[in-house]
């Protein structure tokens, strides 16, 4: 398909306003609608704390979905690899499928290295104030390394795998995160605990 043509659908294509709104949606489960979006290395332990987060919300009766990076892998973004231009397309479905989730008055749970600020500031561009909430999964590279749950560390060491994050592929600090987990030093309970009391004091938990 050329350039042109897709341009002419994209000119065709007219947004459908939906009669709930966002807020409707929000009153009814008794929540405010937000995205976490956990960002660190591989090993930092971003889904560990996403997914014991997620069982805290069930139990307060919250309405919550996770969004984890190897799983979307199978699905939705099968079909890329992971060069630094798949890596962007990659986050920037996430960040659309994001956008849809806190629209129904979800809290999202995004556990995704996402390893460029530009990509995570598209994200957060998509939402409203306040409704991006970045997390940083802080752990030093030599501590990933040594846990290396899926032995993708021990692999890019031996050039198996090209293009690792924290390897041989670059990871972007986050400048300013409303929230950073120390989990060096920190257990999973404690990390959860901080961003529990962030939601609680900041109205996300009715």
């Amino acid at each position: 398909m050329s350039d042109n043509k897709q341009q002419d659908n994209s000119q065709n294509i007219v947004w459908h306003q939906h009669k709930i709104s966002k807020e409707q949606r929000a009153r009814l489960k008794q929540q405010k609608p937000c995205v976490l979006w956990f960002t660190g290395l591989s090993g930092s332990g971003k889904s560990t704390i996403a997914n014991l987060l997620e069982l805290k919300l069930f139990d307060l009766k919250k309405q919550s979905y996770l969004l984890d990076g190897d799983n979307i892998r199978h699905g939705l973004c099968g079909d890329l690899g992971f060069s630094d231009r798949d890596r962007v397309e990659n986050i920037r479905r996430i960040s659309e499928l994001c956008k849809l989730f806190v629209d129904t008055g979800e809290i999202v749970l995004a556990a995704f290295i996402s390893p460029f600020r530009t990509d995570r500031a598209f994200a957060r561009s998509l939402l409203g104030d306040g409704e991006f909430i970045e997390v940083f999964v802080d752990a030093p590279l030599s501590v990933c390394e040594e846990r290396d749950p899926k032995g993708l560390y021990k692999k890019a060491r031996r050039g198996e795998i090209h293009k690792f994050t924290g390897i041989d592929s670059d990871y972007q600090i986050p400048y300013g995160p409303e929230l950073t987990v120390d989990t060096a030093n920190h257990n999973p309970e404690e990390c959860v605990k901080q961003i529990l009391n962030y939601l609680t004091e900041n109205g996300f938990l009715e």
